[in-house]
């Protein structure tokens, strides 16, 4: 922007007014920050999505619930037979057990937000292939920019790897924090972090780890300053 010179201006304008002008435009404007994209409209643009060959088998799709502002977000792999017939995430026996350790935490459902990586049922529930994946990611990213987090609840191997973008197992990678990679480009958003833990499904396979899967709550409460009620005994 051209510099104000009240030199030039002497004798056309009153003192006044080159001292008004000057202020003007010495001043910044103070840019508004950007509203958050609001999940509706990311929704009624997924809409009835056939923009991969899971459209061909799958009963309806699953978006995601909860709170639109949460503090918390868990995200899972892609729905499965019971999401699939209801059009909500995690309602089977994972989902189930997975509510039980939401409410140990001391939350309700409605207070945090559920979804999946992949918003379509695959066959056979298999692992999603890259180019459903790819086509379909990044609505999760516009979700969770809506939201804006502090944290995220990685939920199996293939959701962490998806959201961290790496290679490396989910053995190797839960227990810690991790920063959201998406987060360095929303230049509004505050750091995001990722924390990654066994999928409810797992955990029903494998009651062995829900011992590890509480600790991981565990760190996400205290990084949120929630007090965890104390277990009756």
């Amino acid at each position: 922007m051209a510099q104000f010179n009240p030199l030039l201006w002497r004798g056309f304008l009153p003192p006044r007014s080159i001292l008004m002008a000057r202020t003007l435009v010495a001043t910044p404007t103070k840019l508004e920050p950007a509203r958050p994209e609001p999940l509706s409209s990311i929704s009624e643009e997924l809409g009835d999505c056939r923009r991969c060959k899971l459209c061909e088998s799958k009963k309806q799709i699953v978006f995601g619930e909860g709170n639109p502002q949460a503090r918390l977000v868990f995200v899972g792999q892609s729905p499965e037979d019971d999401e699939d017939l209801q059009g909500r995430p995690f309602v089977g026996p994972g989902g189930q057990l997975l509510d039980k350790m939401i409410e140990a935490m001391g939350l309700r459902r409605e207070e945090i937000y559920l979804t999946t990586i992949v918003k379509c049922r695959p066959p056979t529930n298999r692992i999603p292939e890259a180019d459903e994946t790819a086509l379909c990611s990044p609505f999760l990213a516009r979700q969770i920019a809506s939201i804006q987090p502090e944290v995220i609840v990685a939920l199996g191997q293939f959701a962490t790897q998806t959201l961290l973008k790496t290679h490396e197992g989910i053995t190797h990678l839960r227990g810690r924090f991790h920063p959201y990679p998406a987060a360095g480009n929303q230049e509004l958003s505050p750091l995001i972090q990722v924390m990654p833990t066994f999928h409810p499904s797992y955990l029903l396979k494998t009651p062995s780890a829900k011992k590890e899967v509480w600790l991981d709550l565990q760190e996400v409460a205290k990084a949120l300053g929630i007090s965890i009620p104390k277990r009756k005994s």
